[in-house]
Parts: C-alpha cells; sequence; structure tokens
C-alpha cells in the first residue's frame, strides 16, 4: 500500500494484473464462504439479526449480559384491566368509521408504561378448571355491566362472592348446550373430528367455546373492548381461549384457510354492507370446506323480525342479499333449523373461475395479495381462491382429530428449510423438554395450570406435547420471523400472529404459564428486553409461571430485570445440560397496590 503514493513508482499494466486478479479471487471465494454461511444457518428457527444472534451465542460461552439492577414501580390503581394497544382513554385519537377506534392502536414508544399492572382489590387465586368453566371470583373481575344489562338472557349473574355462568346467551336461551346439540345435528362434521378449530366473533363471555371444549372443538373467542366491559377477561378468567379484536378495518392476526368453522351469534356485525367486506375476511380465514354458523338477524326473520325493531320485508331483503352476497363468494347453504343457518365454503376451485369476469361481484384478488399477510394489513374488497400449491387444505381433505395432530402439515412445505424430517425431529424434542419441564415445575398437568402461551412457537411443538394435559396453548408466531401459523392450524391447535416488541391482545392476568424459547435472541435487536419483559408481567397471573428458555448470555440479565418486577427465578440446566443454554423457571408473586381499596 505504501508503495501506491510514491509518485516516483509507475507499476506497469501487466504488474498490476497480478494483485487485482487475486484480489478478484479472494473476494469470490470469500462471498461463497459466506453464501453457504447464509443459506445454511440463516433460515434457522426465526429470522434474525445475524451480527445480534451470532455476538449473541459467541459471548455465551465466556460470559453474560450486564443489567443494572431496576426496581419498578407500580401503576396506579386505575390501571387493574390495562390493554395499552386497545386502550379506551386513547380512542378519542381515532377515527369511528367502521368502530376502528376498537382495533389495536399501540402507544409510542414515549409513552410506554415501565410500571407493574396491579390486581383489583381482593384479588384471589382463580377457581381451577373445569370448575372454573362455570364460577369465578367478582374480585378478579369486577364489573357488573354485562350483569346488569344481560340479566334476562343468563350470559352470567353474581352470587355472593361469585360470578357465575349459567350458560344462556342472546339466542340460546335454553342454554348453550341445548344449541350446541342443534348445531350439532345441522353439522355431523363437528360429532366425529372433521371440525377441530372454530372462531367465534363477538362470542360475550365465551359460553359457546367453554361447550365446545367438551366435544373436541378448539375455539378462539374473539370481541373488542366495548361497553359490554371485559367480555374477553371473563372468558380468560374461566380458563377459555379468548383474544380482544374486531372485524373491522383489518385482517385479523390469523393465516388464511385456518379455521374448520366460524360462528356469530347475533354478533351483529353489518354482513352485507360496505361490499360485504366483513364476509370476505371470514372467506380468507376460513378452510376450504369449511362452516359459517350464523344465528340472529337475520336468520328466521320469519318468526323473530317483531323483536328486531324492523319490519317483516326488511329482514327477508336482508337474508336475500346475504344469500346472494355468499353464492357470489362460493359459499353454499348447508342447513337451516329455526334460528341457525350453516354455509359451507366450497372447496372446488373451479366456483372462482366466474370471479374472474370483470363484471362480477366481488372480484377475484391479483396475485400481487398475498392472503396471508394479517398484521395490520387492510381488508381489501376481493376474494381470493384456495391456495393452487395446497391440495389438501380442504376440510374433507384434512386428517380428523385427534390424527391430524401428529401428521405433517401440508403447509410445512411454505415454512423455509422444513420438512418431514425435521417436523417430526421437532415433535421428538418437545415430547423431552415437556416431561423436562414437567420435573422443573411440577405443577405443569395438573389443574394448577390451565391457560398457556407459547411466545415464539415454530409448529406448536410444546402444545402437541402437553396435549393430555388439563390445559390449552395459544401459540404465537413472530410475524416478522417464519411464518408457520398456518402449519399449526393445520394440526387442529390454534395461535395468532404477533410482533413482540409490542403488547398482546389480552387482559392483564390472563395466562397460567408463558414459555419462551430463544426469543430474546431472536427479537433482541428489534424489541427492548424491558418492554418484553414488563409485557409478560402484565399477562402473567400473580402466582403463574414463566419458562424462559435462552441463552446462557442473556439468563443473568432476564433474572435481573425479573427480579424488578418481583418475580422468584431459577436458572435450570437443559435436558440435555449443554453448557451454552439455560432454563429460567420463573414465578410471579401476589401483591396488592398500596392504594387499593375494597
Amino acid at each position: 500500500m505504501k508503495g501506491e503514493h510514491k509518485p516516483a513508482t509507475h507499476p506497469s499494466k501487466s504488474s498490476r494484473a497480478v494483485p487485482i486478479i487475486l484480489t478478484l479471487i479472494v473476494l469470490c471465494g470469500f462471498s461463497f464462504y459466506l453464501g453457504g454461511i447464509y443459506f445454511s444457518e440463516g433460515k434457522k428457527l426465526f429470522t434474525r439479526n445475524a451480527a445480534t444472534a451470532e455476538g449473541a451465542s459467541v459471548k455465551s460461552f465466556s460470559t453474560s449480559l450486564q443489567i443494572k439492577a431496576t426496581i419498578f414501580p407500580e401503576c396506579s390503581s386505575d390501571f387493574q384491566d390495562y390493554t395499552p394497544c386497545t386502550d379506551p382513554k386513547r380512542w378519542r385519537k381515532y377515527g369511528h368509521y367502521r368502530l376502528s377506534f376498537m382495533e389495536r392502536h399501540c402507544p409510542p414508544i414515549f409513552e410506554r408504561k415501565q410500571c407493574l399492572v396491579p390486581p383489583p382489590a381482593g384479588y384471589k387465586t382463580p377457581i381451577r378448571w373445569p370448575k372454573s368453566r362455570d364460577e369465578c371470583w367478582y374480585r378478579n373481575v369486577p364489573y357488573d355491566w354485562i350483569n346488569n344489562q344481560k340479566s334476562n338472557q343468563n350470559w352470567l349473574r353474581k352470587e355472593g362472592e361469585k360470578f357465575l355462568f349459567p350458560g344462556g346467551g342472546t339466542m340460546f336461551p335454553k342454554g348453550v348446550g341445548a344449541y350446541v346439540d342443534l348445531m350439532q345435528d345441522l353439522i355431523p362434521e363437528m360429532n366425529d373430528g372433521t371440525v377441530r378449530t372454530a372462531i367465534d366473533t363477538g362470542c360475550g363471555v365465551a359460553s359457546w367455546g367453554g361447550d365446545l371444549l367438551d366435544r373436541g372443538i378448539l375455539t378462539v373467542s374473539l370481541a373488542p373492548r366495548d361497553n359490554h366491559e371485559a367480555q374477553i377477561q371473563f372468558a380468560l378468567e374461566r380458563g377459555i381461549p379468548a383474544v380482544l379484536g374486531i372485524i373491522s378495518t383489518q385482517r385479523l392476526p390469523f393465516p388464511a384457510n385456518s379455521f374448520d368453522m366460524a360462528h356469530c351469534s347475533r354478533c351483529l356485525i353489518p354482513w352485507t354492507e360496505f361490499g360485504g367486506i366483513y364476509l370476505m375476511e371470514v372467506h380468507r380465514i376460513l378452510r376450504p370446506g369449511g362452516f359459517w354458523v350464523l344465528s340472529g338477524p337475520p336468520v328466521n326473520y320469519e318468526n323473530r323480525w317483531r323483536g328486531w325493531n324492523t319490519t317483516i320485508e326488511e329482514q327477508r331483503t336482508d337474508f336475500n342479499k346475504l344469500k346472494k352476497l355468499l353464492t357470489s363468494m362460493c359459499f353454499k347453504l348447508y342447513n337451516k333449523k329455526d334460528d341457525i343457518a350453516v354455509w359451507q365454503k366450497s372447496s372446488d376451485s373451479s366456483c372462482y373461475d366466474q370471479l374472474k369476469n370483470p363484471d362480477f361481484y366481488p372480484p377475484l384478488c391479483d396475485d400481487g395479495t398475498d392472503p396471508d399477510e394479517a398484521w395490520y394489513t387492510p381488508f381489501r374488497t376481493c376474494v381470493s381462491p384456495p391456495g393452487e400449491n395446497f391440495k389438501n387444505l380442504a376440510l374433507k381433505a384434512t386428517p380428523k382429530w385427534p390424527q391430524r395432530l401428529d401428521a405433517t402439515p401440508e403447509r410445512l412445505s411454505a415454512v423455509p428449510q422444513a420438512s418431514p424430517a425435521a417436523f417430526k425431529h421437532d415433535g421428538s424434542k418437545w415430547k423431552a423438554r415437556a416431561k423436562h419441564y414437567k420435573t422443573l415445575l411440577p405443577a405443569l398437568g395438573t389443574d394448577q395450570i390451565r391457560n398457556v402461551m407459547d411466545m415464539n412457537t415454530l409448529y406448536g411443538g410444546l402444545a402437541a406435547a402437553l396435549i393430555d394435559s388439563p390445559l390449552w396453548v395459544m401459540n404465537v408466531v413472530s410475524f416478522y420471523g417464519l411464518r408457520s401459523l398456518g402449519a399449526v392450524y393445520d394440526r387442529g391447535l390454534i395461535g395468532s400472529y404477533h410482533d413482540w416488541c409490542e403488547s398482546f391482545s389480552s387482559y392483564p392476568r390472563t395466562y397460567d404459564l408463558l414459555h419462551v424459547d430463544g426469543l430474546f435472541t431472536a427479537e433482541g435487536h428489534r424489541c427492548e428486553m424491558k418492554y418484553v419483559l414488563l409485557e409478560m408481567d402484565r399477562l402473567l397471573r400473580p402466582q403463574g409461571y414463566a419458562i424462559i428458555r435462552e441463552s446462557k448470555y442473556l439468563v443473568d440479565a432476564i433474572a435481573t430485570i425479573a427480579k424488578g418486577m418481583r418475580w422468584d427465578c431459577r436458572s435450570h440446566d437443559t435436558e440435555y445440560k449443554v453448557d451454552t443454554e439455560k432454563v429460567l423457571l420463573c414465578r410471579k408473586k401476589l401483591w396488592y397496590s398500596s392504594s387499593a381499596r375494597l
């Protein structure tokens, strides 16, 4: 290099050519080497920042991340039901068009709370499953609106220190059991393991989803935070799967072709308005051959119209509009009796050929529309046909439950570097891990743990390994990682896309166990560890547990932050006692706000 700066030196072209050629050879070889590393290592469990992940793994052999201890203060008692991304205190900042203010609107980073959400005064350890399905402590969910406003419909009633759930609802005055019995008569596939996953839009206190659990059907109960006051918190307090959400202007956080059945019982969604856009979202998330069940207006309008503040002519028109719209979207009326109508989504792709006609409505989505895009993705007034790359997504082609749990999911092929052998290995790995977790946490597999969240799953391996335990698992897949959630649903499990740089769509104190597998290593370059742990504290019930499986480099830092959140943590070896990875088992203490008043 020094010779290049001497003015008297002028190398010939031939003398310069040799170093240039050598340099090119070295660069090509180095690029080839880096390329090999990228393609062999770059698409593992999650899409990671290569420098961060590699740096962490190298440091884990010899050192640990140092974090200064911090004691987090209590939030004020009026934050006991704080839901950061669906906060009513922020609604006035957003428009009322199609109730979009009830969708996710997360606070900017400078408004994030760095305090611990307190439980209500008088909070008690939740009643254990299955007793919890029928009753809960009033002080755990101290909200009276539904009890006062819906008392004639038997959603719930207050007796002494408890809320009781008699199984009533607007459209099932004889009880949810009789309502579902009729539904099973209309849909025989509910009886033989064909129907396994369901979604209930406008779920109330999730009595429908709770009843289906005994029938082998796993339901995601969905409702917004609205004047019904804590519907989703009631559901989760009962031990029934539920998330905050609303069908408004953006897609729900689920992949296309996921649910075997969708249900709406007088949920008052205007299905035929706005060009039928809400039904297009139901069509997107429903598996080919799946069922859409509607009870309430305008079904059975001939006998019900007098109670709907309308005329029989208006209801007849609405029902005919609904049938016409569903037919144009390749649904067929499958069965109908009394207050329940059932449509089935076509599994015949040829039905969608008519949508190619430019004069037809709704139109076919163009090739640039990815039906699996489901994180802050606006609705589009178009319909996507079932994936042409997948021939066995149809409900009749899907293995029946429970065989589908261990069958290789067809959508595995859409996950980078996935294979049937890798899927089988993943299942064996999680069986060994679950067995080890039970030795560390004997409560796992008992009635002490009901609501579980696997915060960064791949194929739902932990949920599958715990399938015989009296619990359910919300499988969360990072939308910025490998989008494997479709394969999770193919197995007959439930879950949601999410970004852990934001808060999850749930109330505080709604999970008994949170499980983390390398989340901080995978997402640490995007999401600050402190805020993720504070969100975990918000979600976790007092005396609930967290199993954090992480690089040895990060475990001490996590434990330091957790101590400031009033968690008790202990570090353990993994089942294979590898030196680079540890299992941190934590338990959240039960404490009360210093300002709480009974």
